[in-house]
């Protein structure tokens, strides 16, 4: 969809997404040199809603369907992976932990507020009257110039891991994403010295608070690494287009014909293709099949979970593989600053890197399969009971 169009909340997440390629594109340097989203694009992303559309209704979500989920971060992610990442973290900071802020819904009834947050590490609340001081410093928390709100994991004494929501200017910002992918993510420290935090705003963890929406009955490794596998889609398409506009206008050095008439670059095209088009089917599918038996409130066994696991990890290689085929039949035009096929090789290799789904989680996929217990955070650790 070109730049202009209008947003409406009638329309479904993914054109509301599509609306903002233009926005997107013209600040995607930008956010690259600063390593941070650039703010109008996060003020778009909230003013079309779309931060929200996997919290529950009564959250001031959308509880858009996980299919409609993957489709809006795919989106955002062909116009730029930074983006893409920034909205996808988002998404899910919104959907997972706002579903706790039974005491404190006034904090997010602005629609224009943007939550971050991080599980990477755990800070101190020591408990003082009438709340906790908070206090720590966190890695990774993709978003934090955009948001007005850190929720920071804490171990609460004699309860264990909750979320202490700090509101601005009470936690700071430290520049550590000094990285060479997803740059514009802005996936910064935050540090708290001594925040003091009501009692009120001691929320549930991570996908942990109680609800009737299904969406919050999904299981929650199986949603952290559908919303990763997104951002991967969205940059192996972009680099399919990338290497499609080069091809037809590229002619090799030595050579008198365009590259789209090489063989080489044909057999690249055609196998990047097919890596990208089997890997989104098989996770959509399986993706379909979870969310059936989560409406139905049925029960989702570990081996279902394992084979979900394997097709997201599976399908973020295919998608790293086949921007590696097509980079490499571009020649070095991929490896020229300013081109598409430079900045996404980058960026893709970045998501998968994420433990949700790194290669290592197929070990304890083969293990499932074996008929063992599973060992690793996503099966065994990371999923409601």
């Amino acid at each position: 969809m070109k730049a202009g169009r209008a947003i409406r909340f009638t329309d479904p997440p993914v054109d509301r997404a599509l609306a903002l390629e233009g926005l997107v594109r013209e600040h995607a340097d930008q956010s690259e040199r600063d390593r941070r989203l650039h703010p109008a694009v996060a003020e778009a992303f909230a003013a079309a809603g779309l931060y929200r559309i996997a919290a529950p209704r009564d959250c001031f979500g959308e509880e858009a369907p996980p299919l409609e989920q993957i489709e809006t971060i795919e989106a955002i992610s062909r116009f730029d992976g930074a983006s893409g990442w920034n909205l996808m973290i988002g998404i899910e900071t919104f959907g997972l932990v706002a579903p706790g802020f039974e005491h404190c819904r006034d904090l997010i009834e602005n629609p224009q507020v943007v939550l971050c947050s991080s599980t990477a590490a755990v800070g101190r609340a020591d408990p003082v009257p009438g709340g906790y001081r908070i206090s720590g410093q966190w890695s990774f928390v993709s978003g934090c110039h955009n948001a007005v709100i850190f929720c920071a994991t804490v171990d609460l004494p004699g309860t264990g891991l909750r979320y202490a929501v700090v509101p601005e200017p009470d936690y700071d910002i430290i520049d550590t994403w000094r990285v060479g992918g997803l740059c514009g993510s802005g996936s910064h420290d935050v540090r708290i010295e001594g925040a003091l935090v009501p009692e009120e705003r001691i929320t549930a963890p991570i996908g942990g608070a109680a609800s009737e929406c299904p969406l919050l009955r999904f299981p929650l490794g199986a949603r952290l690494a559908y919303n990763k596998v997104a951002v991967a889609f969205g940059l192996a398409r972009a680099a399919m287009d990338a290497f499609v506009a080069l091809a037809e206008g590229k002619t090799p050095r030595f050579t008198s014909a365009k590259l789209c008439e090489s063989p080489h670059a044909q057999r690249a095209a055609a196998e990047a293709e097919v890596r990208l088009l089997r890997s989104r089917a098989l996770v959509m599918e399986q993706v379909a099949k979870l969310w059936a038996v989560v409406q139905a409130a049925g029960h989702i066994t570990t081996r279902e979970r394992a084979l979900f696991q394997l097709a997201c990890s599976d399908a973020v290689r295919d998608c790293v593989e086949a921007v590696d085929v097509i980079a490499e039949a571009a020649g070095t035009t991929a490896n020229q600053e300013g081109h598409p096929l430079e900045r996404i090789s980058r960026d893709i290799r970045v998501v998968r890197q994420h433990t949700t789904v790194a290669g290592h989680n197929l070990l304890d996929t083969g293990r499932v399969l074996l008929g063992l217990k599973p060992q690793s955070m996503m099966l065994a650790g990371g999923n409601r009971p």
